[in-house]
């Protein structure tokens, strides 16, 4: 179980893009502490990575995004294939224009790597996530792409082939949320992440858990290209619900966020 969350604003938004992605962190940081690590853009379409190898509490206070950031993905990890120790395994991953995270278990990472003779993007890498992203890479934020995928998945991504907005996909078996104000999209793995944000920025978002099967194009705090596709519905079952992986991390980041937005 990883955590993931993000937000994409609208450049004339008033939200203070650093508090914005510390809250969200500070809402996932339950779900995962073998590595954590967030990637964000502004109006330039380059993407600037920052991970580590800890847990969120380490980080949280580290965190700082330009002003002019639109887009934003944070992720908290919950290692099940790919070892941390490679940094190239943690998330944010990039597989060439493509930076995204992701939660969930890709079954069939390594039969998608050699039926399209694609290339890990770095020397040992392992981590069954990079398929999605090595797909998208490939063949652009397609229907078809994510159809091929087997596993579970909630998925987030820029691409740097596209100026403006992030992506952001639901499989099946992961959670999955989003929560729209004005000006702003925030998403996470959580309801309850998106209420911490409300609580830290003084928002108030209209919230909604995606469906499985969904594909959006969010750019500018704003939902603008929604797709439906159909993810392999064998792994919907085949997991169990499980408790928080690291509840000391969500109990510290938030301690460490009310002093931060104090």
């Amino acid at each position: 179980m990883c955590g993931i969350a993000g937000y994409s604003v609208d450049a004339d938004s008033r939200v203070n893009r650093t508090l914005a992605a510390q809250a969200l962190l500070a809402g996932i940081a339950e779900r995962g502490a073998d590595a954590v690590g967030y990637a964000h853009r502004g109006p330039t379409a380059a993407v600037t990575i920052h991970k580590q190898r800890t847990g969120a509490t380490a980080l949280l206070d580290e965190i700082e995004l330009p002003v002019d950031t639109t887009d934003a993905l944070v992720h908290v990890r919950d290692y099940t294939k790919g070892h941390p120790t490679l940094l190239a395994n943690n998330h944010p991953i990039r597989h060439g224009s493509v930076v995204g995270i992701h939660n969930g278990v890709i079954a069939n990472d390594e039969e998608i790597f050699a039926r399209h003779a694609l290339e890990h993007a770095e020397p040992g890498m392992t981590v069954d996530s990079e398929a999605i992203f090595a797909l998208v890479e490939r063949r652009g934020a397609d229907r078809s792409a994510l159809e091929e995928l087997q596993g579970t998945m909630a998925s987030a991504w820029l691409d740097e082939r596209t100026p403006r907005g992030l992506y952001l996909a639901r499989g099946v078996a992961r959670p999955l949320w989003i929560g729209r104000a004005r000006r702003e999209l925030f998403f996470a793995s959580t309801k309850s992440a998106l209420e911490v944000v409300e609580g830290t920025l003084r928002l108030t978002l209209r919230k909604r858990e995606v469906p499985e099967g969904t594909l959006f194009h969010i750019a500018g705090g704003s939902i603008i290209a929604e797709k439906r596709f159909r993810p392999d519905p064998s792994y919907r079952n085949r997991t169990t619900v499980q408790p928080v992986a690291t509840p000391h991390e969500g109990v510290s980041c938030l301690a460490k966020l009310a002093t931060l937005a104090a």
